[in-house]
């Protein structure tokens, strides 16, 4: 059995996973078989896998993600307009991350918009990255809280550190002067730097109008739509497939 005082020892340097490892050999009378070295290296993966599985979970925790989305649990059969393999480029290695482009996700309401965009960041997050999902209406309420109390500052800066920026229901409603201005810094300090996904019911043609002034829209837009990959969705809400009205009662 495991020493106490060892036990203490790896607890405190939190090696959780060497800790499993150990317990799994000591009750494995091939391993015996093996040499120190390879007994090691095992442990080390262990212990690496362990702590890699904690950050996943904390990232995943920190995204707030709406629901259990995944790109495993996409559905390519229902008629979209989803092309597979575009959105399996974009999934592999989440390199459009790395690139820092942009995403938007477009179509009707209940195409399945939020799970395809929520999909793409949670991929992100198993691949490294860190990401936050926000509803636009709630975005903008923050900015206000923020600009109220003073923390607008922080928050800004805590939005740009963020590297996969999931913006749902984007351009639903006109913004005011205060909220395209600083929809205007959370983009320029994002632009190269940081990925953002919006999604919206609103062709990218008809965001303009929505950002309000020219000159900000102008800069707005012109920071999201360089390096930006646009799937478009189409199709009857999947809602109304998952919920079908019940049959009248026999007559």
């Amino acid at each position: 059995m495991l020493s106490q005082p060892l036990m203490e020892k790896l607890l405190a340097m939190r090696w959780q996973g060497m800790i499993e490892g150990l317990k799994t050999q000591e009750q494995d009378r091939a391993i015996h078989e093996l040499s120190f070295l390879e007994r090691l290296s095992l442990l080390v993966d262990q212990q690496w896998n362990w702590r890699e599985n904690q950050a996943l979970a904390r990232r995943l925790k920190a995204a707030k993600l709406k629901g259990p989305a995944c790109m495993e649990d996409i559905d390519y059969r229902t008629a979209r307009g989803l092309d597979k393999s575009v959105v399996r480029a974009l999934a592999k290695d989440s390199a459009w991350v790395r690139n820092h482009e942009n995403i938007f996700v477009i179509g009707p309401c209940g195409v399945g918009k939020s799970f395809l965009a929520s999909a793409l960041a949670q991929k992100a997050c198993r691949d490294g990255h860190s990401a936050l999902y926000l509803r636009a209406a709630a975005l903008l309420r923050e900015l206000a809280l923020a600009r109220a109390d003073g923390s607008l500052r922080h928050l800004l800066a805590r939005l740009s550190r963020i590297e996969v920026l999931v913006i749902d229901d984007w351009a639903m409603t006109p913004l005011n002067e205060s909220e395209r201005r600083e929809v205007w810094e959370i983009c320029e300090d994002r632009y190269q730097t940081r990925s953002t996904v919006l999604t919206s019911q609103l062709p990218v043609s008809r965001w303009h109008e929505q950002i309000g002034d020219p000159t900000i829209a102008d800069g707005i837009l012109d920071r999201l739509v360089h390096n930006a990959h646009r799937i478009e969705m189409r199709g009857e809400s999947m809602r109304k497939n998952r919920n079908p009205p019940r049959d009248p009662s026999p007559e």
